[in-house]
């Protein structure tokens, strides 16, 4: 068993850091889009032949250090009673999506193991064939929030900045029924073989230093005390609000690229992991590039314990399966 990932998580001494990518499975893979091909989103992650599939393919063809669920964060709407649909253009939608309060208190929850039982059949798949950790994931409350309320238009969150400013108990019930969910749907992904827990709160950064305490932190502190195994946090402009993400105490925290990782690893205490935070645009450089940015990066952090590589975001479609290669092999060959 290759447990890096769980070492460096727990701040321990390890030979070198452990790497995973964000996205890490994607369009970006010829044998991911040769799949694709064949079947919607909605059945890739329905199907747990498929998705245990997916899952696999970046150990075999990057040989990182994890796998991470393929899935998708807003799966849990189905244990509320509502539709996730994937267009082939546009991002995923919420059907019906919520347009007042008394539609959100409406909402009824539908045993995450009946709902989505298939997401646990495919951890219980890809489960008895790995020998790295399996990270499962969730949406952080705010986020998956912001899906249901502005499933349309979802980069103007312009509803969701409406209830916050007009009708800010309207939400917060919404976030605590979410919160609710949440645990129970991460807890059964630990239950069915999850080692590790992401939680993506992606859209956080839209909040201001007043709102984001309010109507983020105080639902992922619930999901992180919850939960009885590791715990990553992230969310865009992660870096800027290091200090706040630490009082969560998780086990680790997920950074983007805005401060050096080294800078990053002073802000946090020293019992919590930070892992980042490669910009995915230095992945379109040449290899040469690539290895000479990646060996600085680790000549910097070689004493730092708790360290773990991976980017500040998402693998994008147009890097090369090449070039992402190259940064784990170069990673994995540190010492």
């Amino acid at each position: 068993m290759n447990d890096l990932l769980l070492k460096a998580l727990a701040c321990e001494t390890v030979p070198r850091p452990p790497v995973w990518l964000m996205r890490q499975a994607g369009r970006y893979m010829p044998q991911y889009r040769a799949i694709r091909e064949n079947y919607t989103l909605w059945e890739m992650f329905h199907r747990p032949d498929i998705a245990s599939t997916i899952t696999h393919l970046p150990l075999e063809l990057l040989g990182v250090d994890a796998a991470i669920l393929f899935s998708d964060i807003l799966v849990i709407a189905e244990a509320l009673g509502l539709s996730v649909l994937f267009p082939e253009t546009g991002g995923p939608r919420i059907e019906p999506s919520i347009k007042t309060a008394s539609q959100a208190s409406s909402l009824i929850y539908i045993p995450v193991k009946q709902s989505l039982s298939y997401v646990f059949e495919t951890i219980k798949r890809v489960k008895q064939t790995i020998e790295v950790p399996l990270i499962g994931f969730c949406g952080g409350p705010f986020t998956v929030a912001t899906y249901f309320l502005d499933s349309i238009n979802h980069g103007a969150f312009e509803l969701t900045k409406k209830w916050i400013k007009e009708d800010p108990s309207a939400l917060h019930q919404l976030l605590t029924i979410l919160t609710e969910v949440t645990i129970a749907y991460s807890q059964a992904q630990v239950e069915a073989g999850a080692d590790v827990i992401q939680i993506f709160d992606s859209w956080a950064n839209v909040l201001n230093d007043e709102e984001f305490p309010v109507f983020s932190l105080f639902y992922l502190k619930q999901i992180v005390d919850a939960l009885n195994v590791p715990v990553i946090v992230f969310c865009r402009g992660s870096s800027l609000r290091a200090e706040s993400l630490a009082k969560l105490n998780p086990t680790g925290i997920s950074f983007d690229w805005e401060l050096s990782i080294f800078d990053l690893r002073r802000k946090v205490p020293p019992t919590i992991a930070v892992q980042g935070n490669f910009n995915p645009e230095f992945l379109k450089l040449p290899k040469e590039q690539i290895v000479h940015h990646v060996e600085e990066v680790l000549a910097l952090m070689k004493n730092e314990r708790g360290h773990i590589v991976n980017l500040g975001h998402g693998v994008t479609p147009d890097i090369s399966l090449e070039n992402v290669r190259c940064f784990v092999d170069t990673v994995k060959k540190c010492k």
